[in-house]
C-alpha cells in the first residue's frame, strides 16, 4: 500500500522562535508565580496562569509543526495532522478551568480584601511586558507565511497588553491603597482571557467534529463546482480540517456525456487551492444518465 507524502508548509527555521519563546515564558512564569504569591497579588497569579497556558500552547504548536512532517503509514494514512486540533482543544479546556478557579478566589477576596505589594506587582508585570513583547517579535517575521506562527504572534501581543494593565493596577494601588483593586483587576484579566479562550474552545471543538472551517463558505465552493464546464450536478460535498492549517474536500461531480473528465480534474484541484485554500481534494466523476443520452438508440427495422 502506498501513501502520499506530507508537504509541510512551515519554514525550516520555525522551531527557533518557538524554542526561545518557550524558554523565556517558562522562566517568567516561575518568577511571576513566586512573586505573585509573596506579594499576595491575585492579578499576578492570574497572569502567571495565563502565561503558563501560553507555554503549553507554544509547546503544542511546536509539536504540531513537527507532527505535520511525520509521514503517513498504513495505519495512519493522514499522518498525525489532527494532533494540532486536539492540542488546541485541550489547551482551551485547561485554561478555562484555571481561570474559573482564579475567578472564584477573586470573588471571595472581594469580601475580605487584603493589602498587596504594589511595587512588586509593577516590577514583575513590567518584566512581563518585556518578555511577552520580545516573544511576539520572535514570531513577527513568520506570521505572514505560517498560521501557527501568526497565532503565536497575536497571542503574545495580546499578553503584552494584559501585563500593561497589571502594571497600571499596581501603580493605582500605590497611589490609592484600594485593597479591592487587585481582585477587580484579576476578574478583568480573567474576563479578557476567557473571551479569547472561548473562541479557541469553540473553533477547536467545531473542527474536532469535522465542521467546515470558518475560512470556507460551503455555498461558494458548491457554486464554484457547479459552474465548472460540463458539470450538471454536485453531491456528497464534504469540507473539513485535516489540521489547523490544512483543509480537505471530497465531492461527486455529475458530468454531461462526452465531457472530458481528465481535463476537468487537471483544473479543479489548483483552483480549489487558489480560491479556498483547500490543499487536499478528492473528486469523483460520474456520468449523467438521462433518457436521451443513456439508452442506446433503437434500431429502425423495416419489415
Amino acid at each position: 500500500m502506498s501513501v502520499p507524502p506530507v508537504h509541510p508548509h512551515t519554514p525550516k527555521n520555525a522551531g527557533r522562535p518557538f524554542a526561545l519563546g518557550i524558554a523565556l515564558n517558562l522562566g517568567f512564569v516561575l518568577v511571576e508565580a513566586l512573586f505573585g504569591w509573596r506579594a499576595g497579588s491575585l492579578a499576578l497569579l492570574a497572569d502567571a496562569g495565563h502565561n503558563l497556558s501560553d507555554v503549553a500552547g507554544l509547546v503544542l504548536a511546536w509539536a504540531g509543526m513537527f507532527a505535520v512532517r511525520l509521514r503517513p503509514d498504513a495505519r495512519h494514512t493522514y499522518g498525525w495532522q489532527r494532533a494540532s486540533i486536539l492540542a488546541s482543544f485541550a489547551n482551551a479546556v485547561l485554561l478555562l478551568v484555571v481561570m474559573g478557579a482564579l475567578a472564584l478566589e477573586a470573588v471571595q477576596r472581594l469580601g475580605a480584601p487584603i493589602p498587596v505589594a504594589g511595587g512588586t506587582v509593577m516590577v514583575v508585570a513590567g518584566v512581563g511586558v518585556l518578555i511577552n513583547g520580545t516573544t511576539a517579535l520572535l514570531f513577527m517575521s513568520g506570521r505572514q507565511h505560517d498560521l501557527n506562527m501568526r497565532g503565536a504572534f497575536l497571542h503574545m501581543a495580546a499578553d503584552t497588553l494584559v501585563s500593561l494593565g497589571v502594571v497600571a493596577s499596581g501603580a493605582v494601588y500605590l497611589w490609592t491603597q484600594w485593597t479591592w483593586l487587585d481582585p477587580v483587576v484579576t476578574l478583568l484579566v480573567v474576563a479578557v482571557i476567557v473571551l479569547g479562550t472561548w473562541s479557541l474552545f469553540r473553533k477547536s471543538l467545531h473542527l474536532m467534529f469535522d465542521g467546515v472551517p470558518e475560512a470556507v463558505e460551503l455555498a461558494e465552493v458548491d457554486g464554484f463546482l457547479r459552474a465548472l464546464p460540463g458539470v450538471e450536478d454536485v453531491h456528497d460535498l464534504h469540507v473539513w480540517a485535516m489540521s489547523t492549517s490544512r483543509i480537505a474536500l471530497t465531492a461527486h461531480l455529475v458530468l454531461r456525456p462526452g465531457v472530458p473528465g481528465d481535463a476537468l480534474l487537471a483544473t479543479v484541484a489548483p483552483e480549489l487551492r487558489k480560491r479556498f485554500h483547500i490543499s487536499h481534494s478528492t473528486i469523483q466523476l460520474e456520468t449523467a444518465c438521462v433518457d436521451e443520452g443513456c439508452a442506446p438508440p433503437v434500431p429502425n427495422r423495416r419489415g
